[in-house]
């Protein structure tokens, strides 16, 4: 829960009732999924103005490599009954093996978070670069560890051992789409592979950073998604 400035203890969660109207509202078709998502991030206390808590948005697609985004084919998506830790399954056999061979009192499972102020940083950086200069000591992350492609950030969620981290809210607002585009031609640096960090490298079926969140969007407020 959000801790109030000045206050001592945590603010109380909203009611039984408001919980249950919304979720009755969504069931009834009033509001998209986005909003219910959005309010459900507000009601657990997280914040657009608190990195540490910030909304949580699910990966909704799973395709970023087809010419076209089919919303009518089911392998387009992510499987939304497991975290993202677990939807790889030779992973997840080896956390499972980390975690077992561990002291009994200090066993974990994936070692890192779903969200936290440094991946909230990663998908701001070109938006919000000071939040990395200050995660960081006054200066950009190593450029290949950046965000620099929509398919690698996916790619990276699905198979590292220190990456399960789900999306912010602008992958899903089409207004925010410019958070993609280097827009103060900021001096991120080059990778390895000698290619400089500039825009986020999109899926090939994303004409633009628009059109990519609107797609993403649409996908969020399709029926395979809500009946998942």
């Amino acid at each position: 829960h959000r801790t109030a400035a000045g206050l001592d203890h945590p603010l109380p969660p909203p009611p039984d009732s408001r919980l249950n109207e919304m979720g009755e509202r969504w069931r009834h078709g009033l509001i998209d999924n986005f909003e219910y998502l959005m309010y459900l991030n507000d009601a657990a206390g997280r914040s657009l103005s608190d990195l540490a808590q910030y909304p949580v948005m699910p990966w909704v697609v799973a395709d970023y490599t087809s010419s076209t985004l089919d919303l009518e084919d089911a392998a387009s998506f992510r499987d939304l009954s497991k975290p993202v830790g677990a939807l790889t399954p030779s992973r997840l056999a080896l956390f499972r093996e980390r975690c077992a061979s561990m002291e009994e009192d200090s066993q974990f499972l994936y070692g890192t978070h779903y969200s936290a102020p440094a991946f909230v940083a990663y998908f701001l950086l070109r938006l919000a670069p000071e939040l990395t200069l200050h995660l960081h000591n006054g200066k950009f992350d190593e450029p290949d560890r950046a965000f620099s492609s929509v398919g690698e950030a996916w790619s990276s969620a699905l198979t590292a051992s220190s990456d399960v981290k789900e999306l912010i809210p602008q992958f899903y607002h089409p207004a925010a789409a410019p958070f993609l585009l280097n827009q103060r031609d900021l001096q991120l640096g080059r990778r390895q592979n000698g290619r400089s960090i500039a825009d986020v490298a999109l899926p090939p079926w994303a004409s633009s950073p628009r059109d990519f969140v609107a797609k993403c969007r649409a996908a969020l407020e399709c029926e395979h998604v809500s009946q998942t």
